[in-house]
């Protein structure tokens, strides 16, 4: 049986870098995901999006 964990890749919602990889259940959690973190680009906290 095949578990529901997705890797995923974070990218920068303002510089566009990716900076971040996770994981998430594709079951329990079906939309995609929005975090704050650090972009080192950007020298500040900003909104990290989950790249299609």
């Amino acid at each position: 049986m095949a578990s529901g964990r997705q890797d995923l890749t974070f990218r920068c919602s303002e510089c566009k870098e990716e900076n971040y990889i996770g994981t998430r259940n594709k079951r329990k959690n079906p939309e995609k995901m929005e975090i704050n973190k650090y972009c080192p680009r950007c020298n500040k906290k900003t909104l990290h999006k989950e790249k299609k």
